[in-house]
């Protein structure tokens, strides 16, 4: 049998692929994945510079000195936000994948993070006023948009068995540009005493990434900008459940990478390098175990992963309560490190649940076969934005506690406190949604399977 087309359209212009059905396993093996594993590359690539601009400016708070007139509220106030921006641009941008194509906007969004980069390139030195520090870092933030179109991008390329595995990784892969700019800000800033030599440093990558997407990447011609599909994910509500349960997750990781160091020299005195050789372990685990969290999900089920995963979270936000109120910086450093792991591995369970939430969404519909799996891609990829973007409104909630709770009780135990009670909440909201069955649900079940197969919420 003659594997469908997968080549550029040339009456298109670029590198634009006409026909895609991952979940049909023959096109999946002869043409599908080779495709599929080629664009999630060069889609890591820039998503993983996209994060390290983004989060550059936690490193380089660390560094500026007395000399540069900033209070430590004004560094907290500065990485809040960076994260606020990043949150916002992630909706648009998840809808730029449609209107323009993965390929194309990825070359956009890429090239985009040269602003930033030269702007705080020029401006980077004592004399400096907080107001235009403040600009850069928002301005910054366009990198946190970079997760959201390509996570939509890669979503259409994978089927759904293989999502968690192909999400995580790319998530994962993004994710460690937060450790990455922050050991190599470590290396340059600790070796020069300036952070204008990290700045220059990224301007020729941001370069090859963008090159790189124009040569190697492909637009998929079916994933037109959907407007129907937009409005019906915002009326849904696991839209909206999912988005506040990626708060749990994504919204702590993001939030402690920006605050982590911060933390460590506002209540336990490091200094820009103690802090600094510290700080990027927590990010680094976070984001290498996060693929982890997304293959336990497709093996177990999104929901059964995240619900335990709140509980270990909140029991280690509990170490890190008792740490605080100690003055244990051994304890506090270790229990912190933990729950960035563990953040990592409930991002990749949670972005699993979103598209086998749709896709028992259709089959509940009575779709079938690519019918039912383009209707849980039309939908799962537009909530990713939104799910994104509020999940990553998570990290400014999280800088802005501590920033209330170092002004007003000098410590971050009263931050920590109201953390330890949202994972308890998220814990709750997991499993009332996802995984309690109510009375007369396993009769319902059973009979509903014998019709036809059915994918329940615990299986997502």
């Amino acid at each position: 049998m003659t594997p469908p087309n997968t080549a550029p359209a040339s009456s298109k212009g670029g590198r634009w692929i006409e026909h895609w059905d991952p979940e049909d396993e023959a096109f999946w093996n002869e043409t599908g994945e080779k495709a599929a594993r080629r664009n999630l590359l060069f889609s890591v690539l820039s998503e993983h510079i996209g994060f390290s601009i983004w989060t550059v400016w936690s490193v380089m708070v660390l560094f500026m000195g007395p000399e540069y007139g900033l209070t430590p509220a004004d560094k907290f106030f500065i990485v809040s936000m960076a994260t606020l921006v990043g949150a916002i641009v992630r909706v648009p941008y998840t809808f730029a994948v449609a209107l323009f194509g993965g390929r194309n906007w990825t070359i956009v969004s890429a090239s985009l993070l040269l602003v930033p980069t030269v702007a705080a390139f020029v401006v980077m030195e004592p004399g400096t006023s907080f107001t235009t520090f403040l600009v850069c870092a928002m301005l910054a933030g366009i990198g946190g948009g970079n997760f959201a179109s390509s996570m939509t991008n890669i979503n259409a390329f994978f089927p759904l068995r293989k999502k968690g595995w192909a999400l995580g990784l790319n998530a994962g892969g993004g994710n460690i540009g937060v450790p990455v700019v922050q050991l190599v800000g470590l290396a340059v800033i600790g070796a020069s005493g300036g952070p204008r030599v990290l700045l220059g440093i990224y301007i020729p990558f941001i370069v090859v990434a963008a090159g790189l997407a124009a040569l190697k990447m492909d637009n998929i011609a079916s994933l037109k900008n959907d407007t129907g599909a937009a409005k019906e994910s915002v009326k849904d509500a696991h839209t909206w459940i999912m988005s506040f349960l990626y708060i749990g997750t994504f919204g702590s990781f993001i939030g402690y990478s920006f605050a982590f160091g911060l933390v460590l020299q506002t209540q336990f005195g490091r200094t820009p390098l103690q802090a600094a050789y510290v700080t990027f372990i927590g990010p680094l685990l976070g984001s290498l175990i996060r693929p982890v969290g997304g293959a336990l999900a497709d093996r177990y089920g999104g929901a059964r992963i995240t619900l335990w995963n709140y509980v270990a979270m909140a029991a280690a936000t509990g170490v890190i309560v008792i740490a605080s109120m100690q003055k244990s910086l051994p304890l506090f450093t270790t229990a912190f490190i933990a729950l960035f792991v563990l953040s990592g591995l409930g991002n990749g369970s949670t972005f699993k649940m979103i598209p086998g939430i749709f896709q028992a969404k259709a089959l509940a519909k009575g779709l079938q076969g690519e019918e039912a799996a383009a209707y849980g891609r039309r939908l799962s990829g537009a909530s990713m934005g939104i799910i994104g973007a509020v999940g990553a409104l998570g990290g400014l909630g999280i800088n802005l506690a501590f920033r209330q709770s170092f002004l007003t009780v000098g410590t971050g135990t009263g931050a920590f406190v109201s953390f330890l009670a949202f994972y308890g909440v998220c814990f709750v909201v997991t499993w009332a949604v996802y995984l309690r069955r109510p009375a007369g649900a396993k009769a319902e079940t059973a009979a509903a399977t014998e019709a036809k197969p059915r994918l329940s919420y615990a299986e997502v």
